[in-house]
């Protein structure tokens, strides 16, 4: 619960971000000999801290022979010095850990690992499994990503100000790409990971609380309590898919609407109109809001999509829209948005673009083409629930 408080103080501390995991990693270990024979002390926190800081100074001293800086600062840490834990720092040290754990020089699965190790607390065996890889596989990038940002000289501070808003889309970038996966997973046996995305709504909500005067953390909070509200829906007693269409309403989490509206409110009170996060979230309020699918706003989700696509083009908001489009305007006006994706080829290796041709196709009565799209769609797609979906619905044709 403490970790990112502990480490994002002591990387402030050494100024070294892999030497503050590591001792605070070391005074961990310490604590589960030490508390067992001594009992836990009245402050966890400061021991933790305490403990840390003489193993950083340790790391100092051996070092010393090899780097003259350390020596230096080694010099100038004596062992009576106590840790700066100031209560009003620690925004801006869990702060600046989420910058330098999203820094632009990290590979975006770096980015993603070292965040849900150094700012969520979680392990690599956790991070493994979440994203369905082998452990050494998820050390290694967290090391290579270590590493990186040691030879790349990045500071353990917040960005100056003129970087500071570049530089916060890489990181809510970063917590959507965790969300993402664990609200529909690209491999496994399993649709949700909803540990992975209550990760990640935690960390928007962390993100929240360190920057409010931004609209887009409040956006990007408003999507992942919107999308999460309908999980309880989203699957069966086996685990296996149900369809917005078939979902019970009544199993929607409102808690989570509510929370997810009030952030759709702090984002639009900005007046500066929504970004990209936003954006998704007021369409995410469009269907929460709605009492079916067919009661569902399309025109407006429409309208949404066509503002997206300004903001932030890409190829899946444009399926998107064709899907929204479909059920606005019926299926023979979307086939021709989906056509146009397929003649450029912007989704090639997605199941995503069959899927929503081979509905559409249905709907239209082009049985044996869409029978094709939805079992092609089956042969690309990389989870295991979804692709026996698909595959269902292309045997139902015949």
């Amino acid at each position: 619960m403490e970790s990112a408080r502990i480490v994002s103080a002591l990387a402030r501390y050494t100024r070294d971000f892999p030497l503050a995991e590591d001792v605070a990693q070391e005074a961990l270990a310490e604590a589960l000999v030490a508390w067992e024979r001594d009992g836990e002390p009245a402050d966890p926190v400061g021991w933790l801290l305490s403990t840390a800081r003489r193993r950083a100074i340790d790391a100092f001293r051996r070092r010393s022979a090899l780097d003259e800086r350390y020596t230096t600062l080694a010099r100038q840490l004596p062992e009576s010095a106590e840790l700066d834990w100031d209560p009003d720092r620690i925004g801006d040290d869990i702060l600046a850990l989420m910058f330098v754990s999203c820094h632009p020089v990290l590979s975006p699965e770096a980015r993603v690992a070292l965040t849900l190790r150094a700012v969520g607390g979680l392990g690599s065996e956790e991070i493994a499994r979440a994203f369905l890889v082998p452990v050494p596989t998820i050390q290694a990038r967290i090391t290579r990503a270590k590493k990186t940002i040691a030879a790349a000289g990045v500071p353990f501070e917040l960005p100056p100000a003129e970087e500071r808003r570049p530089r916060l889309g890489g990181v809510l970038s970063v917590l959507y790409v965790i969300f993402t996966e664990g609200s529909t997973a690209t491999a496994g046996d399993r649709l949700l990971r909803t540990d992975l995305a209550r990760e990640a709504i935690r960390l928007a909500r962390m993100l929240v609380a360190l920057l409010p005067g931004e609209p887009e953390t409040h956006g990007l909070l408003a999507l992942f309590e919107l999308t999460a509200a309908r999980f309880p829906a989203r699957t069966g007693p086996g685990g296996e898919p149900i369809l917005l269409a078939d979902q019970n309403r009544l199993l929607w989490d409102r808690s989570a609407i509510r929370r997810g509206l009030a952030a759709l409110g702090q984002a639009r009170a900005a007046g500066r109109g929504l970004g990209p996060y936003g954006l998704q979230a007021a369409i995410a309020a469009c269907h929460a809001s709605a009492p079916s699918v067919a009661e569902t706003d399309w025109e407006r989700v429409v309208l949404m999509y066509e503002a997206l696509g300004r903001v932030a083009p890409s190829p899946v908001v444009e399926l998107n829209r064709a899907v929204a489009v479909a059920m606005a305007s019926g299926p023979l006006a979307a086939l021709a948005i989906v056509d146009e994706l397929v003649a450029t080829d912007r989704l090639a290796g997605s199941h995503l673009l069959p899927t929503v041709r081979g509905e559409l196709l249905t709907r239209l009565g082009r049985v044996a083409e869409a029978r094709a799209e939805l079992e092609l769609a089956a042969r690309l797609c990389g989870n295991a629930r979804e692709r026996s979906v698909l595959l269902g619905k292309a045997e139902a044709l015949g």
